[in-house]
């Protein structure tokens, strides 16, 4: 049997970046698409019948933690990477707020060692920090980090607060042709706050983040970006107001860039206190259902989907960010935030697709060829089924239900507030670099 080579016979091939939609045939051979097209042969090659099933290029997460180094009880980059496959994901992006953090060639260093040993089922590239320690005061060396193999630079989850700091960092970073990964939250606004500033806080006693928080530092970096020429990625948008400024950038033609997290498209402030599975709990409130940015309206979330529609959000994330029990099993004001996403996003993303949302082909693109776009084709992932490009593919049955049941999740965090939940719509098989990453247990491959 020949290496890295797979025949993918009768699938529905979905390829946005090439208007392919067509029931086609995949040969894959010494990790690479050879050919597509109808009635393929191939002699020594195993077989994978996917008559029924959709085929199309692996997906691409812009937004991940993977925890290691130092929080190793949470993640590790192995069953990261074994959780992103289970869901689909053949690339991630993972952010630098590790212990030592992602600020130095070393520490970048350290991360594509073990991924190169660890984590094969999938690509791994790292986040650099845009500060020192994530502290928002020293810039990184940028050009270290980016000789190292970072793809981006983001001071995640502690956001630059500094206006004359995040623009000399833009600077830097357009001149190395590298993004900036903004995660725009206005420290004095936020500060105290656990969830949305709206009636489920009031409800709970709870002080509320309002949308300001974010918009008001959305706002500020692209006038940044307008003003340095940094291509800006803003990641994990949540309000309405976010996704009106940034329609407004591209209008002005600067290169702006953004992504929305399942959770965000699917669950309101409300999910804090109402789990729809889930009845006789006794605790007043869901904590796995406390992330930042929180949880909004459903005027936010129409918002959203009318962004992904109209091309304004260019890419779907997870911001996958596993924890562990004792950080959730607990009062809500000192619990984690974040929520396990990499194996629920698919099935999750579905809903909006059954319900008549956003298109399948929408979806697909919104999660291979648009953060494809966004990586500019880094380590050669172009997010697409072409011949020659890699042979990243996924493989869903879209018409398959299943349960959510966090004791088959292969993430070290089972956080998530989709527990219980039924899906429509799951993947089946994942494919990196011409080997098989993931399979689910009902499909075969003959060999």
């Amino acid at each position: 049997m020949k290496s890295n080579s797979l025949l993918i016979k009768n699938a529905r091939v979905m390829d946005p970046a090439n208007s392919q939609d067509e029931i086609s045939d995949i040969l894959i051979e010494g990790g690479v698409i050879k050919q597509s097209g109808r009635n393929l042969t191939a002699s020594g090659v195993a077989v994978f019948d996917a008559t029924g099933l959709i085929a199309c290029p692996g997906f691409i997460d812009l937004h991940c933690h993977l925890r290691e180094p130092g929080f190793e009880d949470k993640e590790t980059i192995a069953s990261g990477a074994s959780a992103a496959a289970h869901g689909g994901f053949t690339t991630i992006c993972c952010m630098p707020n590790t212990q030592p953090p992602l600020d130095s060639a070393s520490a970048i260093d350290y991360v594509n060692k073990i991924a190169a040993r660890d984590a094969a089922r999938v690509t791994v590239l790292p986040v650099g920090c845009i500060t020192r320690g994530r502290a928002g005061q020293e810039i990184t060396e940028m050009i270290e980090l980016a000789e190292a193999g970072c793809i981006g630079f983001s001071d995640d989850g502690s956001p630059v607060s500094s206006a004359r700091v995040m623009s000399i960092a833009m600077e830097n970073a357009a001149g190395l042709g590298l993004p900036v990964i903004d995660h725009c939250e206005d420290l004095e606004l936020s500060r105290g706050g656990h969830i949305n500033d709206g009636w489920v806080a009031a409800r709970l006693g709870l002080k509320g983040i309002p949308a300001a928080a974010e918009e008001s530092i959305v706002a500020r970096d692209i006038a940044l970006a307008e003003m340095t020429g940094v291509r800006l990625h803003v990641t994990h948008l949540s309000t309405q107001g976010s996704v009106a400024l940034i329609r407004n950038a591209k209008l002005k033609g600067l290169k702006v860039t953004a992504d929305v997290t399942p959770h965000h498209l699917t669950l309101t402030e409300e999910r804090v206190i109402n789990n729809p599975v889930k009845t006789d709990t006794l605790l007043a409130y869901d904590t796995n259902a406390k992330v930042n940015p929180p949880l909004r309206t459903a005027a936010d979330i129409q918002a959203l989907i009318q962004g992904l529609n109209d091309g304004t959000i260019d890419a779907i994330a997870t911001d996958h960010a596993p924890h562990t029990r004792e950080e959730k099993l607990c009062e809500f004001e000192t619990a984690a935030v974040g929520i396990s996403g990499f194996e629920t996003a698919f099935g999750v993303l579905m809903t909006l697709v059954n319900t008549g949302e956003i298109s399948l082909n929408t979806l697909i693109a919104h999660l291979t060829a648009g953060p494809a776009r966004i990586l500019n084709n880094r380590r050669g992932i172009s997010g697409t089924i072409k011949p020659s490009a890699r042979a990243d593919i996924v493989l869903l049955d879209i018409n398959r239900e299943w349960l959510v049941d966090v004791r088959d999740m292969l993430s070290c965090g089972k956080n998530t507030p989709f527990d219980g939940y039924t899906l429509k719509g799951m993947v089946v098989a994942t494919i990196h670099g011409g080997e098989v990453a993931y399979i689910h247990q009902s499909v075969r491959i003959s060999r």
